[in-house]
């Protein structure tokens, strides 16, 4: 019994001994299988990373190429538009001019929107609220018109007209449009300064007269009110000339008192003037000296003196900037929303073309809007 006990002993030992070299080898092989699936784990993750930075490459490649594609065709069109505009601003010529830009400017009540009512046969100022503007309007004048309008007096002078027309902007003069009267006086090629004759120089006159003088902008000083002299003999819509021949004696020393009284204010501001008839050909050429136009907005004398004078001057003085180019040069005056329409611009177009279709750019406070024009509404 023992011999057969430690027999059996014995062979339970030699199969513990198996069964321990099998778990062994069991982790072994269990530990190879996993190392072998962590390792094609992470092959497979290197190679769909490696996928990704070739994908990243390929597209960043892309971009820069696009970019440099772009960056080119930028630079042909700008190269493309500076020959253009180069091109355009050497077919100017003399004999093809653009309309000047007159800004009418002065104190409030002296006569401005009722003077441009008198050349173009309106009565805009009485349908102003207290009859007072309050915006930048702007008025448009053809060849035809000015023509008309200075028929009588073209008689003496034989002026060859050769402006296309001319545009007239009305500003403010009531002291709260300040920024107003400045827009207007920064687009024009030529101004208007209208002058109380009964009141002489006001607050509202010499600050339209700093503004023109800062940015060296020639101006006429239309002396309105000339009916207001005393005993005024109404020659509707005459040249001035011709109406002071036919008032009394009283009157013309009336007037020249006061054109004199006028002359000096602008002299204490440092502007030279002078009656625009007597001044001689060495005041014409100095640039400094300002032609005086004696006018009546109500009865319309003068107002021929003072259309034929602007055309003059913007024929002799201000042609070489007023040569027509087809470079888009245009300002902004306004933006307001009209009902059916939308928001609309009002856009003082000075050279080139705007066309229905076109990409526009507007500056905004809240930075750059891009639009195309829907529509033109002249």
């Amino acid at each position: 019994k023992l011999d057969a006990l430690e027999k059996r002993l014995k062979q339970t030992s030699i199969d513990d001994s198996d069964d321990d070299e099998d778990l062994i080898e069991k982790e072994k092989r269990l530990e190879r299988e996993r190392l072998a699936k962590l390792g094609k784990e992470r092959a497979e993750r290197e190679r769909i990373e490696a996928e990704k930075m070739a994908e990243l490459r390929a597209r960043e490649e892309e971009e820069n190429r696009q970019l440099l594609l772009l960056t080119q065709k930028r630079e042909e069109g700008k190269k493309r538009r500076l020959e253009q505009e180069k091109a355009n601003l050497e077919a100017r010529t003399r004999d093809d001019l653009r309309c000047p830009i007159v800004v009418i400017m002065g104190h409030v009540d002296t006569g401005k929107t009722k003077l441009l009512d008198k050349i173009r046969k309106t009565n805009v100022q009485e349908g102003e609220a207290g009859g007072i503007t309050q915006q930048i309007g702007a008025t448009y004048f053809e060849k035809k018109t000015l023509l008309t309008q200075t028929e009588k007096l073209n008689e003496t002078e034989k002026f060859n007209l050769t402006l296309p027309g001319m545009l007239v902007i009305d500003t403010p003069g009531h002291e709260s449009f300040t920024n107003l009267r400045s827009r207007g006086s920064s687009l024009c090629d030529v101004a208007i300064l209208v002058v109380d004759l009964m009141h002489g120089l006001e607050q509202q006159t010499i600050e339209s007269l700093t503004m023109l003088r800062k940015r060296g902008t020639p101006f006429v000083v239309a002396l309105n009110k000339i009916d207001r002299c005393y005993d005024w003999k109404t020659c509707k819509d005459t040249p001035i000339r011709d109406a002071l021949k036919v008032q009394s004696e009283g009157t013309v020393q009336e007037f020249r008192s006061r054109a004199d009284s006028a002359k000096l204010q602008l002299q204490e501001q440092g502007v030279n003037s002078n009656i625009y008839w007597e001044m001689g050909d060495e005041d014409w050429t100095n640039s400094d000296f300002v032609p005086l136009v004696p006018t009546s907005a109500v009865t319309g004398e003068g107002v021929q003196d003072i259309l034929l004078l602007l055309c003059q001057i913007a024929q002799r003085k201000l042609w070489r900037q007023l040569m027509w180019c087809a470079n888009l040069q245009a300002t902004v005056l306004e933006v307001k929303a009209i009902d059916g329409l939308g928001m609309t611009v009002d856009v003082l177009v000075v050279n080139g073309y705007l066309r229905e279709g076109d990409k526009a750019v507007f500056c905004t406070l809240d930075g750059p809007v891009v639009t195309e024009i829907r529509g033109l509404l002249t």
